[in-house]
């Protein structure tokens, strides 16, 4: 009986030590990174309950693919890339190691100067290549009814300041809507009523283009 009980204990500890061996060695290879997400209402989750915004759907889709992450929501509602400068300083806590940067809706629909808005966005940029923080960076396009100059200059400017700071880049925030070829028309079963902000299904269609490009920026920390 003694025997027996020895045999368990030992059984038992032997067990308990290759766990705590095998959660060590898991917490060495995955630590947790830290993103700040820094946008506008899109970010922030505009008329959706919390868990149904995007910054909640893109740590469950990262989560269920093994990313151990903590997306912090900067996301202010009606911001421009202005406000983003004014506060990406003060934004960014020390365990921040990346960030997503997703600004210029509320420029367009002020009209900003394009080179306005570039000279903000380039400010943040800034901000991040003094902390050596890696950056997903996602673009926004003028509607036409801006004039052709206008457009132009203010597509331009997300591809050409990822590449000026070696940022990632994503060509737009509802480039995951626009992943089957759909007509205008057919979106809007993606977006709430005032056809500016998308819904819940339409964020899971969002986070699902998001997502591989937020893996990337992941690897990069991890580099």
């Amino acid at each position: 009986m003694l025997r027996w009980i020895t045999y368990g204990l030992s059984g038992g500890l032997s067990k308990a030590l290759t766990g705590m061996l095998l959660l060590l060695a898991t917490g060495a290879t995955a630590e947790r990174v830290h993103i700040l997400a820094l946008g506008d209402s899109l970010t922030q989750g505009y008329g959706l309950i919390e868990q149904e915004g995007f910054v909640p759907q893109l740590r469950d889709w990262l989560a269920a693919r093994g990313h151990d992450v903590r997306i912090v929501n900067a996301g202010v509602s009606g911001d421009t890339t202005a406000g983003g400068l004014a506060r990406v300083d003060w934004s960014l806590t020390p365990e921040i190691q990346a960030m997503i940067v997703a600004l210029g809706g509320n420029d367009l629909l002020r009209g900003i100067d394009p080179a306005v808005s570039r000279a903000n966005i380039e400010g943040i940029l800034k901000v991040a290549e003094a902390r050596e923080l890696e950056v997903l960076l996602i673009g926004m396009q003028a509607p036409g009814n801006y004039g052709p100059d206008y457009k132009a200059a203010f597509d331009a400017l997300y591809p050409d300041l990822a590449q000026s700071y070696d940022a990632l880049y994503l060509e737009s925030f509802f480039a995951g809507l626009m992943q089957d070829g759909e007509a205008p028309a057919d979106l809007r079963a993606f977006m709430q009523p005032d056809g500016i902000h998308p819904n819940a299904t339409g964020v899971v269609r969002i986070v699902d283009a998001v997502g591989p490009m937020v893996e990337s920026l992941i690897e990069r920390v991890g580099n």
